[in-house]
């Protein structure tokens, strides 16, 4: 097996050679353009190496996400010993198209065809079925993100010929809400996963700032805010969640802000250029909004401050339900000389650990101050609350839908709710987890907790724990650490059980994040994990954590150590188990 990066006409393409059989594909991964020539491959499966996405070498078509697309395959032949890449340079709709044909001089013994695709683009938008007006049945998808999206656009490329309509309360088409935070000088038409267009050739209904209130499940019909109603003949409930408000005095002041949608980072980066900024929590999302505002890091006479407690250490480690993986690993940053924290600091940022917010104080209704637990007064022009988040099923208060104590939405591995023809999907719901050998649990904010005096593996430091946001009420990581993959995922296999297709959710969960310069990938799940093996350097910040659990690896964490966790992901997935002494 192998992976080699080809130019043909000028292009980049990938030479997959599969035992004795040779494909040609795209060479960039359609997510974030990835080199595919650096990613895994297993069998006819090519894992991306940056952020877990999968391809069939063989069609091309995606098998994981966080990719949308497939990406172009490309015909193959052999001659006397040589292998031979064609191509069109340009998918034209004249019959006039140059093609080319390209000898590669590789030694062989057996070769295969594959349809012609563009040579100019690496991506493929799969087929899909056409809107019939002669089909009644209607799919009714709350929720404008990627987990409602993903499953509209499969129900198209698996025949469905209904009418589907797509209704969130937002503004704008699905976006990338992963960039939110990094890139919060983007405009919202800059970060669409999908441009409307789109939507309206694929015959899918998109309703914008269409927020639902109610449900009756009896009469399978949903009610807006507006006063309209819509009948359904499925339901997905895909609402996502929101992030946790401040409960102190003076919440209710302006300049107060939250980052969920693109008119928040712009509004932030807008209000806090050349002032006083105050971020609440010392989550992923509060650092990487103190990375990504140069404006205030740079300019003279800013302060940046961030309150944020570790008072609750030794009880409880609130965060994502991957587990204590990724903030062990991100503790491991911390603890370096060249840290994000130490870098933040030296651009003026200043940590106020072991306490929390309990008042904000304002002049002529804006916020202008911050006060501490421990007495301190923070001057702020701004304030950016990133303690959590929680998810949107208050709508389903009173139903008989079932949900957790958080309001997660209860489903099984096929996304199915207890309601009859009720699926959900995303943020919103709780699911059985394999690698947790089938307990459930939340895609985007289970408290993941360690019990006090529970030993530490031995060549570790202690989890970063952070305690309260603001005072009295715990915060979580959730707001940040959401695993894209997982809500690609979800909504891709609601849709194909909207279908009866009897498919069951299989995954192994991927996170990543990326804050000045420093990339974390994670794959798996290390939730009750015992004892791990680290390979590499700490000190070096190229490093990979294996997680043990029962005498095997179920999950991996890594510091510029790509792609090794796309290759346990990988692992994991194919229901492989890796022992300690493998690891």
């Amino acid at each position: 097996m192998g992976l080699l990066e080809v130019m043909v006409a000028g292009y980049p393409v990938l030479l997959v050679r599969n035992r004795k059989e040779f494909r040609a594909l795209g060479s960039k991964c359609p997510h974030y353009g990835a080199p595919l020539s650096k990613g895994v491959l297993r069998g006819e499966r090519l894992r991306c190496p940056w952020h877990g996405a999968c391809f069939n070498i063989r069609t091309g078509d995606i098998e994981e996400y966080p990719a949308l697309d497939c990406i172009s395959c490309f015909k193959v032949t052999v001659e006397d010993g040589k292998v031979f890449i064609t191509a069109k340079k340009k998918v034209l709709t004249l019959p006039a198209v140059t093609e080319h044909r390209q000898c590669l001089g590789l030694h062989v013994t057996r070769a295969f065809c594959t349809l012609l695709q563009d040579l100019e683009s690496s991506l493929r938008v799969k087929d899909t079925s056409r809107r019939c007006l002669l089909n009644k049945n209607t799919m009714l998808l709350l929720g404008g993100g990627v987990a409602a999206l993903v499953c509209a656009e499969t129900l198209r490329q698996e025949g469905f010929t209904g009418r589907i309509i797509m209704a969130t309360n937002e503004k704008h088409v699905p976006y990338d809400k992963s960039k939110l935070s990094k890139e919060m000088n983007l405009k919202a038409e800059d970060i669409y996963l999908r441009k409307p267009e789109f939507l309206e050739a694929q015959g899918i209904e998109f309703w914008t700032e269409k927020e639902a209130v109610s449900v009756d499940f009896q009469k399978q019909e949903v009610h807006f805010m507006d006063g309209s109603s819509q009948k359904y003949h499925q339901l997905l409930i895909a609402t996502g969640s929101h992030s946790g408000f401040l409960k102190v005095p003076g919440a209710d002041l302006q300049n107060i802000c939250t980052l969920q949608n693109p008119e928040e980072s712009s509004k932030i980066l807008e209000l806090a250029t050349g002032k006083n900024l105050v971020i609440v929590g010392a989550s992923f999302i509060g650092l990487q909004t103190k990375a990504r505002l140069p404006g205030c890091l740079h300019q003279p006479g800013t302060q940046m401050e961030s309150p944020c407690s570790l008072e609750q250490q030794q009880s409880c480690l609130p965060g994502f339900w991957l587990g204590t993986a990724v903030f062990i690993a991100w503790n491991f940053l911390m603890n370096t000389q060249t840290s994000p924290f130490q870098m933040l600091q030296n651009k003026g940022v200043k940590f106020h650990m072991k306490t929390e917010l309990c008042e904000l104080k304002g002049k002529d209704g804006k916020v202008t101050e911050a006060v501490l637990a421990n007495g301190e007064n923070l001057p702020a022009d701004v304030v950016v609350v990133g303690i959590g988040s929680t998810p949107n099923s208050v709508f389903l208060k009173g139903t008989s839908i079932a949900r957790d104590d958080k309001g997660a939405i209860l489903v099984n591995l096929h996304m199915q709710t207890n309601i009859p023809n009720v699926f959900a999907a995303g943020d919103v719901v709780t699911f059985p987890v394999a690698l947790l050998d089938g307990d459930s649990s939340s895609i985007c904010h289970q408290q993941v907790a360690e019990a006090h005096g529970e030993a530490q593996p031995r060549h570790l430091p202690a989890p970063l724990e952070m305690g309260m946001g603001q005072k009295g009420q715990q915060e979580t990581w959730g707001t940040i650490f959401k695993d894209l993959q997982c809500w690609f995922v979800t909504g891709h296999c609601a849709a194909l059980n909207m279908l009866k297709r009897g498919k069951e959710l299989h995954t192994v969960p991927y996170f990543w994040t990326t804050l000045l310069g420093k990339s974390i990938r994670y794959a798996g799940c290390g939730k009750g994990y015992t004892d791990t093996v680290v390979k590499g350097s700490l000190e070096q910040q190229k490093f990979l954590i294996f997680y043990i659990r029962d005498g095997h690896v179920t999950a991996a964490a890594s510091l510029n150590c790509d792609p090794m966790v796309s290759l346990i992901a990988e692992v994991l997935y194919l229901g492989k188990q890796i022992s300690k002494e493998e690891a």
